[in-house]
């Protein structure tokens, strides 16, 4: 019998159970026929739908490597498809009372209902069961919609409708349907009393009972970025919640791309994530077991050389055509791929070998996709060994297989390539392998194209692959993202909270003030007298005493921004932030510019800090060494928020992503060490990227991507960090 597992909305059971409730006493009447059948029902937590988009979408059903069907609806008729002897869908008269179910039952309406129960307590004047003399869909399907109407049910209960409440009674008192419902029931009533923590992790796996195996197959030929960040947290976090193991894998199979450093690289960062393998292998550890299976398929004439040029080729597989090499004989076909292709000669090298699945299906992803092709490059760890490499889509499956894999957890992306999966392992006669797809992380104005971030390298619009402007990961904010397939578009203001959340109780605080039109303001005591120069030991961070002390110099000069100082009104009271309060005398300006050249103060340390609008940072300028330093500020890589797949990235490219900023330091980051990570107060989380020499300036990378094309119509006065 075929596995498949339910997703419930968790409002929807509460709310709509005359809804659900018929599909999901049908599943346990099923699993109850078959101990051996292996059904997963699970509850997404706090939910009013599973897709967003779709409101129907209360309840869905999922067969072993199928897409997902959505709708109370779609879901009961599959059921009855799937399982007529099971559920006693043996003549259209049950079918008709799944219709009166599913329409006048399931309405929400008690006026329908009511017309409708009506109807039922005299149909069921001295009959025990709707149809026939045993229980049938046409009584699950009936009482499951009366069980999950609150009013009917009272109606029912109060013993108004008589022959329908002894129906009711009788059908009831058979454990296979009210046990679903209670269960269910009772599983939401504990869910009530247990606060929600993240994202549910619910996602109705099979065949879990004696642990699973999960794997994370990055391929090296470039860095990991937050949406493999995903997909290893996420096979990490269901292997160590079935007590099972995770494989790291690394997919070998392109020698042209892939580079030591990248594996090295790749290795770190699961380091640094917490990711821990429980066994590590390279897919070119079976090229060998690839190879043969590869000779298999041919020999079974599942599998044929073609020379077809590329660009043909694509065209006769978006419009079904057949290649006019897919009936060449076997024996050629063996000779070509063992003889030419094998070998890489200039024969060979025309060639690609494709597995002979459909010509025309719809599901493109099975018009005989190719699964090897000759590359007579060296490979990084088998040299020149092999001179021709399986494709991922056909490297994958076997390997799974071949090492134990249970559930291969990956992106919603490759949803259409499932079948062609489970094609591979069937046509081989391998182990099954079970399919989860979750959604992949999509961020406004973000690349996580491995195609489209090499195309950014190659052309030298970004300094590397570690570049600020690549998105990177975290893993609170991925886990804090579940599992879901809904594929959303979000904003990295998420993961910036995040990073906030974590970097601020440790980031120690300093002073920059922008070098651009600096203003050198006079400060004065009450008394008129110039304020005297003085030292003093400040918190680096007013709630983190353990990151020690940075020393603060007061004196008659500092500096200020001149977009600070050009927001002052004559007589106006601000606030020096770690000074005190103070007021301003004059301000001059240069008549041809309209730039502020000078301003005065007038130190008014009594004054409320609370009662200014404006809190400025400054800095003395007169008895410290100020520190040179360059701020370095990224926006978005790309103009639009997100780039589908026919989209030319080169159409999209934001000619402007890279802002430096000339500024002058408090002397104390002088002390600082590439790599630590500051707050530039009112400016902004830095880290320390470069330190040109002992007395050269330093460079810093802001932490918030795309702040300056926000922030660029907003004056910097109002506001910190």
């Amino acid at each position: 019998m075929p596995q498949f597992a339910i997703a419930i909305a968790g409002k929807a059971a509460t709310s709509a159970g005359q809804t659900i409730y018929p599909s999901i006493i049908a599943a346990s009447i099923v699993q109850e026929s078959d101990p051996e059948q292996s059904i997963v029902i699970a509850v997404k937590e706090g939910e009013p739908v599973l897709v967003k988009s779709d409101k129907n979408s209360t309840i869905s059903l999922q067969f072993d490597g199928q897409d997902p069907i959505y709708g109370h609806e779609a879901v009961l008729r599959k059921l009855i498809e799937a399982y007529p002897e099971q559920l006693g869908a043996k003549s259209p008269l049950e079918e008709e009372w799944v219709k009166f179910a599913l329409n006048r039952l399931s309405s929400g309406d008690f006026k329908q209902t009511s017309a409708a129960l009506e109807e039922l307590n005299s149909h069921l004047t001295l009959r025990t069961f709707l149809v026939g003399y045993s229980l049938t869909i046409a009584d699950i399907t009936v009482w499951g919609a009366l069980r999950g109407s609150n009013a009917a049910y009272l109606n029912i209960k109060k013993g108004h409708y008589v022959n329908l409440a002894r129906w009711f009674r009788h059908v009831e008192a058979n454990q296979r349907v009210s046990k679903a419902v209670d269960t269910l029931r009772e599983e939401l009533s504990a869910k009530k009393k247990v606060k929600s923590q993240g994202s549910n992790f619910e996602i109705g796996l099979l065949d879990t009972d004696k642990g699973i195996v999960t794997r994370f197959p990055p391929e090296p030929s470039g860095y990991l970025h937050i949406g493999h960040a995903k997909a290893a947290m996420l096979n990490q976090y269901f292997a160590q919640q079935y007590n099972g193991e995770l494989i790291i894998r690394f997919d070998d199979t392109n020698p042209t791309k892939e580079k030591q450093e990248f594996e090295d690289s790749i290795l770190e960062d699961l380091k640094l994530l917490g990711i821990k393998g429980d066994k590590f292998s390279y897919s070119s550890d079976y090229f060998q077991q690839l190879y043969d299976y590869a000779v298999k398929m041919i020999e079974i004439g599942k599998a044929y050389c073609d020379d077809t040029d590329q660009a043909k080729m694509r065209d006769e597989r978006f419009n079904g055509i057949a290649s006019a090499r897919r009936d060449t004989p076997i024996e050629e076909n063996l000779r070509i791929f063992k003889q030419e292709m094998t070998n890489a000669t200039e024969i060979g090298k025309k060639y690609c070998l494709r597995a002979k699945i459909s010509v025309d299906s719809p599901n493109k992803a099975l018009r005989d996709p190719v699964i090897y092709r000759c590359n007579p490059t060296p490979h990084h760890r088998t040299g020149d060994k092999w001179k021709l490499y399986p494709t991922y889509d056909f490297t994958c499956p076997i390997v799974d297989s071949i090492e134990g894999v249970t559930h291969a957890l990956r992106t919603i992306e490759y949803r259409d390539r499932n079948d062609q999966y489970q094609w591979v392992l069937k046509t081989l006669g391998l182990r099954k392998v079970h399919i989860w797809d979750f959604a992949r992380l999509n961020f406004i104005k973000t690349l996580l194209s491995k195609r489209k971030l090499h195309w950014f390298v190659d052309e030298g619009l970004v300094w590397g692959w570690d570049d600020p402007r690549f998105p990177t990961g975290l893993k609170q904010f991925i886990l804090s993202q579940g599992p879901s397939k809904n594929v959303v578009n979000l904003d990295w203001t998420i993961i910036w909270a995040i990073n906030k959340k974590v970097i601020d109780p440790t980031s120690p605080r300093f002073t920059a003030v922008l070098s651009d039109n600096r203003v050198l303001v006079n400060v004065y005591n009450e008394d008129g007298t110039p304020a005297p120069v003085i030292s003093d030991q400040k918190p680096r961070h007013a709630k983190n005493a353990s990151l020690g002390t940075k020393k603060v110099i007061y004196g008659p000069t500092i500096l200020l921004e001149q977009a600070d100082a050009a927001s002052f009104a004559q007589g106006e009271e601000i606030t020096l932030m770690s000074w005190g309060n103070a007021f301003v005398t004059s301000v001059t300006r240069n008549p041809n510019t309209n730039l502020v050249t000078s301003v005065d103060l007038k130190l008014n340390l009594a004054g409320d800090f609370k009662k200014t609008e404006k809190k400025i940072t400054w800095l003395e300028s007169g008895s410290q060494k100020l520190c040179s330093v360059e701020l370095v500020d990224f926006d978005y890589l790309i103009t639009k928020e997100k780039l589908e797949e026919e989209d030319n990235v080169k159409d999209f490219v934001n000619p402007k992503t890279e802002f430096r900023d000339g500024a002058v330091a408090d002397e104390n980051v002088w002390e600082l060490k590439e790599g630590d990570i500051i707050q530039f107060e009112r400016k902004g989380y830095y880290r320390l990227d470069k330190v040109a020499s002992e007395e050269g300036p330093r460079c810093f990378s802001v932490f918030q991507l795309g702040r300056r094309s926000r922030d660029k119509s907003h004056s910097n006065v109002k506001g910190s960090l």
